[in-house]
């Protein structure tokens, strides 16, 4: 873990509080924000890294509250997709260098932030089992790269019309999962130590302050206006790490 100075700790913060707020009800993108901002002050590599153990305990926060609402059948759709997601995301590892990984990230971000905006894909024709699989394994790739697996996933769950208890319930099942399968190719690749694990048990706070903010802003500021503020922000993001990935 490099020296990290007060900008980086800040970023880093308001970064964990948004992870908090993406685990108390708001099963979209919000969670796909964190790797794009913290990527400005630190790598792309060691900003997931240092988010995994973070993102593992709070979904064990949250499967404590959502556990036996999940829809069982779209989750073993998508889990073993996802699984195929995050062995091409171990193979891949390596192939791009900082800067490699900044523009993958930054196109990424856009491209989401541009979907959530304009609503390029119709996501009415993404019912099927096939939709599924592919959408699933993009989620878990996705998620490997830079825990940004809410978009392909909504992508697919949304058009479902699952009751909401159950939609948030089966995004919470499926990332629990997830993160757990991405646990030990994170680890094969060295990726993880005992000083990222402290630092994520001493971020526990901001977590839980995280959960309580969102909880707050459900009941204070439509999703309609909070996603929108998000997609604005990573919009912004994308740009700004694909003109560092090619300019700096």
């Amino acid at each position: 873990m490099p020296d990290i100075d007060m900008l980086t700790m800040l970023v880093i913060a308001v970064a964990v509080l948004l992870t908090g707020i993406s685990k108390s009800g708001f099963a979209g993108a919000i969670g796909g924000i964190t790797v794009p901002l913290m990527s400005l002050v630190i790598s792309p590599a060691l900003a997931a890294a240092l988010l995994l153990p973070i993102l593992i305990i709070a979904d064990v926060l949250s499967l404590r509250q959502w556990w036996g609402q999940q829809s069982n059948q779209h989750l073993w759709l998508l889990v073993p997709a996802a699984l195929l997601g995050i062995v091409v995301g171990y193979v891949s590892f390596g192939w791009l260098d900082e800067n490699g990984l900044r523009l993958l990230l930054g196109v990424i971000t856009l491209l989401f932030a541009l979907n959530m905006l304009l609503k390029l894909v119709n996501q009415s024709h993404l019912t099927s089992a096939w939709a599924g699989r592919l959408l699933g394994a993009l989620s878990g790739f996705t998620s490997f790269v830079a825990h940004a697996g809410g978009p392909p996933l909504n992508m697919f769950l949304l058009p479902q019309h699952l009751p909401k208890a159950q939609y948030l319930a089966t995004a919470v099942v499926f990332f629990s999962a997830v993160n757990l399968l991405k646990l030990p190719p994170y680890i094969l690749l060295g990726q993880l130590n005992t000083t990222l694990f402290v630092y994520a048990l001493l971020s526990l706070p901001l977590v839980w302050l995280g959960v309580k903010l969102g909880m707050v802003l459900q009941h204070n500021i439509s999703e309609q206006v909070f996603y929108k503020l998000i997609s604005i922000s990573m919009l912004l993001l994308g740009l700004r790490l694909i003109y560092t990935a090619l300019f700096s």
